[in-house]
This record gives C-alpha cells, sequence and structure tokens, in this order.
C-alpha cells in the first residue's frame, strides 16, 4: 500500500517510473507504457528499456488497444517499439491503456496479475483525477510536452518516406510490365495515403478539441449541480465554428469554471450564476458572473487557486465585483504557446552546447537521437544532459522540457 501510495502521488511525468518499480515486484518487465488519450500533449507515459519506448508509436498503441477486451488481461505477441514482442495489457475503466513488455511471469502469475490489475484501475483513475482537476504542474506539462506529436509527425515522414521509396522500387523493377507496376504502385500509395491521413487526424484529435465539444464536456460536468443544487447555472455556448481548443486549454477551461461556479454557489445570496465562452481566434473568452451580494474578490481563495492555473498558460484573469450586485470574472486563455524569449536562458547560465542539448530535449528527441544530430557521443550528451539539469533545477527530462517552453525556447 506505502507502495501505491508513492506511485499515486506522483506528477504525471513521474507516474510511469514509480508504476513501473512498483509492478517490477510481481511481474518482472522489460518496458511499460501507459496510453491515455483524455491526457493531451503527452498521451503516452513510458518507462524501461530505451530501445524499446523511444520506438513505441501511436499507431501500435491503437492496434494493441483494439485487440483488448473491455475487462480482464490481455496475453500474447504484439509489435511494439517497432518489434514483435511478448506483451501483457489490460484496459481500465477510464479507458487507460496498459502494456507491459517481456513479461516474466512465474508459478503465482495468476494472484500477481490480479493485484496488478487493481493498482492499474487505482492509477488509471489518478491520472483521470489529475487531467481533470488541471492543476498548473499538469497545464505546464501539456503546454510544453509536444514530444509526442514529434514522435507523430517523424512517423509519418518515416512512412511517407518508405512508401516513396518502395514506390520508386516497384516502377524501376524489370520484372514487372508497365500495366503492372502502375497497377501495384497505385496500390501502394492509396494504402499509404490512408495510412497516413488515419496518424494525422489521430495526432490532431490527441492534441485539440473542438470548442463545442470542449463546451459540452463542461455542461456534463455541472449537470449534477443544475439537476440537483440550488442555484441556477445559465450555460451560454460558443459559437460552432469557432477554432479548436489546445487539450490543455479545454482541460483548463472546464477546471476554472467549474471550481468558479461552486465558489460562487457557496456564497449566501447567489440565485444564479452564468457563464459565457468565445473564442476571437487567438483567445479563449470566459465569463463568470453570479448575482450574489459580490464576496467573491480579488483576494478570495477560490480566485487565487483560479489565477495559478490561467497563468500556467500565460493566461489573464481579472475580477470586478459590485457590491449588492454580484462578482465577474473574465477570463483570457491564449490557444498558442508565448513567442519567444531567451531570459532564462541567461538566468539558468547554460553553456552553447547545453543550450543545444537543451533545445532537442523540449523537442522530444532522446539522447541518440541528439547525439546524431550535434555529432557528438551519447556519453557526451549524457553529460551536458547531467549539467543543465543541474543549473536549471529539473529532475526530469520533462521537467526542463517544460521550463524550456515555459520560457518560449
Amino acid at each position: 500500500m506505502d507502495t501505491l501510495a508513492h506511485v499515486l502521488e506522483a506528477p504525471l511525468w513521474e507516474i510511469a517510473e514509480r508504476f513501473s518499480g512498483a509492478l517490477d515486484v510481481y511481474i518482472p518487465h522489460s518496458a511499460l507504457v501507459i496510453f491515455t488519450k483524455e491526457c493531451t500533449g503527452r498521451p503516452q507515459k513510458k518507462a524501461g528499456d530505451e530501445s524499446i519506448i523511444s520506438r513505441v508509436t501511436i499507431g501500435e498503441l491503437e492496434q494493441l488497444r483494439a485487440r483488448l477486451p473491455l475487462t480482464g488481461v490481455w496475453r500474447g505477441s504484439h509489435r511494439l517499439g517497432g518489434a514483435e514482442r511478448p506483451v501483457i495489457a489490460w484496459m481500465a475503466t477510464t479507458g487507460a491503456l496498459l502494456a507491459l513488455t517481456d513479461p516474466q511471469l512465474d508459478e503465482d502469475h495468476a494472484g500477481h496479475m490480479s493485484v496488478v490489475d487493481a493498482m492499474w484501475q487505482m492509477v488509471a483513475m489518478r491520472i483521470q483525477q489529475q487531467v481533470a482537476a488541471a492543476p498548473p504542474s499538469y497545464l505546464r506539462e501539456s503546454r510544453a510536452a509536444s514530444a509526442e506529436r514529434a514522435r507523430v509527425t517523424a512517423e509519418m515522414t518515416d512512412a511517407h518516406a518508405t512508401t516513396l521509396e518502395t514506390v520508386l522500387a516497384v516502377l524501376r523493377s524489370r520484372d514487372l510490365d508497365d500495366a503492372r507496376a502502375r497497377r501495384t504502385a497505385t496500390d501502394l500509395a492509396a494504402a499509404a495515403m490512408v495510412r497516413l491521413r488515419t496518424a494525422s487526424d489521430l495526432d490532431r484529435s490527441l492534441a485539440e478539441e473542438p470548442v463545442g465539444k470542449a463546451f459540452a464536456r463542461l455542461r456534463d460536468d455541472l449537470s449534477p449541480l443544475m439537476r440537483f443544487g440550488d442555484v441556477e447555472v445559465q450555460l451560454v455556448e460558443p459559437p460552432a465554428d469557432g477554432r479548436a481548443l489546445p487539450g490543455e486549454v479545454a482541460h483548463a477551461a472546464r477546471a476554472v469554471v467549474r471550481a468558479a461556479v461552486l465558489g460562487m454557489a457557496e456564497q449566501p445570496g447567489v440565485r444564479r450564476v452564468r457563464t459565457q465562452w468565445n473564442c476571437d481566434g487567438s483567445n479563449l473568452l470566459m465569463n463568470i458572473r453570479d448575482d450574489g451580494p459580490g464576496a467573491l474578490t480579488a483576494e478570495s481563495l477560490t480566485v487565487m487557486q483560479l489565477r495559478s492555473r490561467i497563468h500556467a498558460l500565460n493566461g489573464l484573469l481579472t475580477v470586478q465585483v459590485t457590491p449588492g450586485w454580484g462578482s465577474e470574472l473574465q477570463v483570457t486563455l491564449p490557444l498558442d504557446p508565448p513567442a519567444p524569449t531567451l531570459d532564462e536562458m541567461v538566468k539558468w547560465g547554460l553553456a552553447e552546447r547545453e543550450l543545444e542539448v537543451l533545445k532537442h530535449i523540449a523537442a522530444g528527441q532522446r539522447n541518440r537521437s541528439i547525439a546524431k544530430s550535434l555529432g557528438i557521443s551519447e556519453n557526451t550528451v549524457k553529460f551536458h544532459t547531467r549539467n543543465l539539469f543541474r543549473k536549471m533545477g529539473a529532475a526530469s527530462r520533462a521537467e526542463a522540457a517544460a521550463l524550456a517552453h515555459a520560457a518560449g525556447l
């Protein structure tokens, strides 16, 4: 129980590492992968063998998800990390996927898998809670976590290049006549276009949420209060053709409105709370106001907690209070990251090579890829990484990437 508590207390970017260590006692494994669509920006959380986790693709995980039953455990061989390997996988009630590669099972494996399943259900629920609560740390991580999107783009690029090479090989083949070569090349190109389009759509669905869908989820979140509470909650929907919201903005917006509505509803004398969303193409604009005594001020605990969430996304919160008439919150959340600035780089005192390594880390690259890009050894990359972590006060690659993105790198 202490070990499980240690896992549940972890921030999202550490949860895979801690969970892998906890499960290794029951089922030793080479790598652990968690895949959850609701965690935007970084839907994969991985720990273990670098040669496996650096190659795991979203397409592989989607194919594994399709093979799993709705409940229980799945065992078999599956292509994961670029190679066919033994895998054990579970689906949580939240829809999240857990996969262990190269599991080592003993005579007590049946009981062990029951324990793992129970632990996984709690961990998956905790992930869902952290995403729904949208704390500032999660919002910074989501905005900074371009690694998975970069990986998907790289996957599509590699797949496209492979298809072109194959098509060229077919067209150059002396073993095929012209008609058969054209037919084969056409079939290859058509199939590749479908795969690339599917990967592109999946990437977009993980990274963005239509504003109408995001608002509908807010309505669902507030439906118990609207149905059973004493306060009338009015929701004014945004234009249906508004720009899609980055996932972290959608999560933050719902969390802010939920907290604001609950904070307003707790005040004596409040009978109605009204919230409205709009989008000007660059920002999500939110207005939340009540008809109470105007007790919710900028110094209120609820407002201070909201401000930390909003500032995590470089947003703006203003509070207008009219005694006897109510409180009004105006929230502006930018849909794009801030423009680049290197002020933090000066403060951290990074050397030129350390800054280069940090740029690659912020882009989601692993040590081997960084070494190849910079023409240095992998050990040298590790040396620079340790130094920049120390200077930045970062405990992990994810934290370093988040700090770099927050600084506009």
